[in-house]
């Protein structure tokens, strides 16, 4: 099943990244970087074999099918997201993959009443999208049991850079930041997620940090993972007048950064990648 066959015909939730099917598609060529270190995290904080969990934000479904094959046959997951388009995505790759511990639904997980507790919430690049994280999380405590776990895994881009410097790679990181940063996203909510989980009731969380990094001609995968993004985000660059798409030079971006890297022998570190959990008072 290719993500482009799902009809897109309504707009998702407003929010920077939006859910085109070129951005559905997206976020599953990033979970082959990134799932290993959510997996990570989410067995650090201690999701296992027959856990019931509640995956936020869910989006394609990448960290819910994650969390699916962590609980096992045994185990649960429901995926919940505010757009409908990345929920039938979602539920299509369900199909294709025969997954069948796995359910989506579309809805806001603060206001959506479910009949039982959960063993733990799950998210993943969600909370720097939101006006007032503390509050989100807090609304989300009450679908956890007592004893639950909390596990959640958010960027940090402040860590992005390259050695020997491949100016167009850190010139491309810089624009991305500027523009997150003016849309309102919280860009370091990453380092931000111990005092959001304090704030929120939490016990003080413990916290990991993990980057996806390759030198050479080993990177192009790498490059990838940025230069895509950015190719999402370039009209909100051209909206807040970031830059142009003529200066970014969008389609041959990535071969760009990928020969200069090369030529140079460069390492590229791409942003950092923070997991936090805490598990409730019994």
């Amino acid at each position: 099943m290719n993500l482009a066959q799902i009809k897109v015909d309504e707009p998702g939730p407003s929010y920077v990244l939006g859910h085109s099917e070129r951005e559905l598609e997206r976020l599953t060529a990033q979970a082959r970087l990134i799932d290993p270190i959510t997996r990570r995290f989410f067995q650090a904080a201690g999701i296992a074999p027959g856990m019931r969990v509640l995956d936020v934000g869910s989006g394609a479904g990448d960290t819910a099918f994650l969390s699916a094959e962590l609980v096992g046959a045994g185990g649960e997951v429901l995926g919940i997201d505010r757009s409908a388009v990345a929920v039938r995505a979602a539920t299509a790759r369900a199909k294709d993959k025969s997954c069948c511990n796995v359910t989506f639904i579309e809805g806001d997980p603060t206001e959506t009443d479910f009949e039982d507790p959960f063993d733990a919430i799950t998210g993943r690049y969600i909370l720097l999208f939101q006006s007032d994280p503390t509050t989100m999380l807090r609304k989300l405590l009450k679908h956890l049991r007592p004893g639950g776990i909390v596990v959640f895994h958010e960027p940090e881009p402040h860590f992005g850079h390259s050695f020997p410097p491949v100016i167009s790679y850190d010139k491309c990181i810089r624009l991305f930041r500027e523009t997150m940063s003016r849309s309102g996203a919280n860009i370091h909510m990453g380092l931000k997620l111990f005092s959001v989980f304090v704030s929120a009731g939490l016990p003080p969380p413990t916290m990991r940090m993990e980057a996806v990094i390759a030198g050479g001609s080993n990177g192009s995968e790498h490059v990838r993972l940025l230069t895509d993004i950015v190719r999402t985000v370039l009209p909100e660059m051209e909206r807040l007048g970031v830059a142009t798409e003529i200066g970014v030079e969008i389609d041959t971006l990535a071969e760009r950064i990928y020969a200069e890297m090369t030529a140079k022998e460069s390492v590229i570190v791409a942003r950092g990648e923070i997991g936090a959990w805490s598990k409730v008072d019994a």
